[in-house]
């Protein structure tokens, strides 16, 4: 299998509302966002996927090896095989790739986080990154896009943060802040053990205010030259705001299930922004 077939095999496998705004990209954009998804997602399964945190350690050092031969000229694996042509094209750097890892780092040592700041710290390794290098790889003509695309990533990963909220408890993470879960006097017990309440509900529509807020900025935030460039990152955000609509008219049921949109509904509102510009 060549890295372009792996790459192609690994976006299309993970089922992302991602994948469904790289398929209107013109060929070589389409390549270079499905390579650095696939890294970005082979990096995110060695938290998901080993259950032993010293093995996951060894594995991300690893990961951080790699991705300095790589830039080198020295790639070993596949995901970074097929991104590195991409790399001088784009602007891609190892800085980027090496946030993602950092990121990943945090979930090994860190199953909590204090407050918003420190939670937005986590979001900018593993979202707000992936964000800008998207907008690179896109077309971004003006250094003015990369602050939309840092805040659309940072919105996506808190409706991921909602959506996966009973997921990510069973695996002993609770991203919810600390102190926001003392403001609306939700116990972490409640949530490992999937209780429901008037106050968790109060808490997670908290959440989604924010994240809709980020919504907002982030669009306002894009410049009128790169709209058109920037309309697969339009696309996700249509069809991640559509998901989190959709887990507040389900009352936040998401304790005990992962709320999700059907493949087909992903790919309409992903033509509507290609076809109608209608987000």
């Amino acid at each position: 299998m060549t890295p372009e077939a792996y790459v192609q095999q690994k976006a299309a496998a993970s089922g992302s509302s991602f994948y469904y705004a790289f398929l209107f990209l013109p060929k070589p954009r389409r390549a270079a966002i499905t390579a650095f998804y696939a890294y970005c997602r082979e990096v995110d399964d060695v938290v998901d996927e080993v259950s032993d945190p010293g093995v996951a350690r060894t594995k991300l050092a690893w990961w951080q090896s790699e991705v300095h031969k790589a830039f080198a000229g020295q790639a070993s694996h596949p995901a970074l095989q097929a991104l590195m042509p991409h790399c001088p094209v784009y602007g891609i750097e190892p800085r980027h790739l090496l946030a993602v890892i950092e990121g990943c780092q945090l979930d090994l040592e860190q199953t909590r986080y204090l407050d918003y700041p420190a939670l937005q710290r986590y979001c900018h390794l593993v979202a707000g990154v992936v964000g800008e290098v998207s907008a690179l790889i896109f077309g971004q003509t003006d250094p003015a896009t990369t602050a939309y695309a840092h805040k659309l990533g940072l919105a996506f990963q808190l409706t991921n943060i909602i959506r996966d909220v009973g997921e990510d408890a069973l695996r002993g993470r609770i991203y919810l802040p600390i102190s926001e879960l003392q403001q609306f006097d939700v116990k972490a017990h409640e949530i490992l053990k999937r209780s429901y309440s008037e106050r968790f509900t109060a808490l997670m529509a908290f959440q989604a205010r924010r994240a809709h807020g980020l919504y907002d900025e982030a669009l306002a935030l894009l410049p009128a030259a790169d709209r058109r460039a920037q309309k697969p990152g339009l696309m996700m955000a249509s069809i991640y705001r559509t998901l989190l609509r959709e887990i507040e008219h389900d009352q936040f049921k998401v304790l005990h299930q992962r709320i999700a949109l059907t493949p087909l509904r992903k790919l309409w509102l992903a033509w509507k922004v290609q076809a109608l510009g209608k987000l």
